[in-house]
């Protein structure tokens, strides 16, 4: 999901269900929602239901209760949201979303989005990380179909954002994996990834096409990408919406194939590594570590599909910066962020981070150089339950870029 501020009383408990699944978290396994720690009872935690209850006692809120853990239950949540990012300027959306519990099953959920855009983009979305009963089995998907007209920089890390290439394109992606259990919190599967972009236009700021970077593929008219994966995934969260503690590790091989459609036979490596610590140790203060690196291993991907700022499943590499604002055959990505309680009900919370990254450039093919960003954000929690919270953050990157940043949970 493109992260986005959401703003909706729905999800504060009008309609009396709760939200498991973060909008934009689908791509992390675990949805399976964990109370704070006993030193802090959950009866003296406050969430914005709590609030409005509080303030507005006629309203039919019904308060957030982890009763409606208990498995065998489900939930429907239909939410409309306005929003913004720096991609997309101004948003308008309406999220569909389901939430169940399979039998010592961690919490399954299917989200669907539709979104219109003040630049003329139409995204529709669906996502779902389902668990079979003793989580045996994990099913996720990503599907989208998009319009997407959006400004890219060209390749490599010397780029400038004073020189902008507008693209227009449609967009259709379909990954779907299925995971098995081999021993405690360690997964492997297979799946099939497909990303299919056509009517690709890219043009300058005169309406003149261009190419871009002369690069070979994908920069005028069609690309495909399509391919088999296999899957390695540790994850011993309890919530991936707001972890506590653990740790997270997912590794994905893609074989693209001439074969099954691909404009050219390349492979590429995803390897990705969370990791949660106390900080102090009794406390509930987080100190959360990131790395994320996206590598072309052999051939030439389409331009599209190459690693970029902003285009992992969740959209949030590379907070302080545009999506697209970096691009190259291979990405390197860290960061760093340390989470506490302004308030003693957990209401408020607030964040500080700190990131790097680099892609390789055309001409080398090495890292040449290194861009981080430093930011800071709010958080306030929308159910304290699950521990969802609206995420509001704003980020400088060291190459002039800053902007606001939103997401429901948290950003890794």
């Amino acid at each position: 999901m493109i992260p986005g501020l959401v703003l909706s009383l729905l999800i504060i408990g009008v309609s009396g269900a709760n939200c498991y699944a973060s909008q934009g978290r689908l791509s992390d396994t675990t949805g399976i929602a964990e109370i704070m720690p006993s030193s802090r009872p959950a009866t003296h935690l406050q969430d914005i239901a709590d609030v409005f209850k509080h303030w507005f006692p006629r309203l039919p809120i019904t308060p957030h209760d982890s009763s409606s853990l208990q498995e065998g239950k489900h939930f429907v949540l239909i939410i409309p949201q306005i929003g913004y990012t720096l991609q997309t300027r101004g948003l308008v959306a309406v999220v569909v979303n389901a939430a169940f519990r399979k039998p010592r099953a961690n919490m399954s959920s299917m989200t669907v989005n539709l979104s219109y855009t003040q630049n003329n983009q139409v995204i529709l979305m669906a996502n779902s990380a389902i668990w079979s009963a003793d989580n045996r089995f994990l099913w996720t998907n990503d599907w989208r179909l998009m319009h997407y007209p959006q400004a890219t920089y060209g390749l490599g890390m010397f780029t400038s954002t004073d020189r902008v290439i507008n693209m227009d394109y449609a967009y259709n992606r379909l990954y779907q994996s299925l995971l098995r259990r081999l021993a405690e919190n360690f997964y492997a599967g297979v799946g099939y990834n497909l990303d299919l972009h056509w009517n690709i236009d890219s043009y300058n700021s005169r309406r003149e096409v261009t190419r871009i970077s002369r690069y070979p593929f994908g920069v005028v008219g069609r690309s495909i990408s399509s391919g088999p994966t296999l899957h390695l995934l540790y994850d011993n969260r309890h919530n991936a919406i707001n972890p506590s503690g653990g740790l997270y590790v997912n590794a994905v091989f893609r074989a693209n194939m001439s074969a099954l459609g691909s404009d050219e036979t390349y492979q590429s490596l995803l390897v990705e590594a969370r990791k949660y610590v106390h900080l102090p140790s009794r406390s509930d203060n987080i100190l959360a570590f990131w790395s994320y690196n996206a590598l072309t291993l052999d051939g030439d991907p389409p331009f599209l599909d190459l690693p970029s700022t902003g285009w992992d499943n969740s959209g949030n590499v590379g907070r302080g910066f545009i999506q697209g604002r970096f691009r190259g055959k291979k990405l390197l990505y860290a960061e760093s962020e340390y989470r506490f309680h302004i308030t003693n009900d957990r209401l408020l919370g607030g964040v500080v981070f700190a990131n790097a990254q680099t892609v390789t450039e055309q001409t080398s093919g090495q890292f040449e150089k290194i861009v981080p960003a430093v930011g800071a954000g709010l958080r306030l929690k929308m159910n304290k339950v699950s521990r969802t919270n609206l995420s509001v953050d704003y980020g400088f990157g060291f190459d002039g870029s800053s902007g606001l940043f939103f997401n429901l949970g948290e950003v890794f």
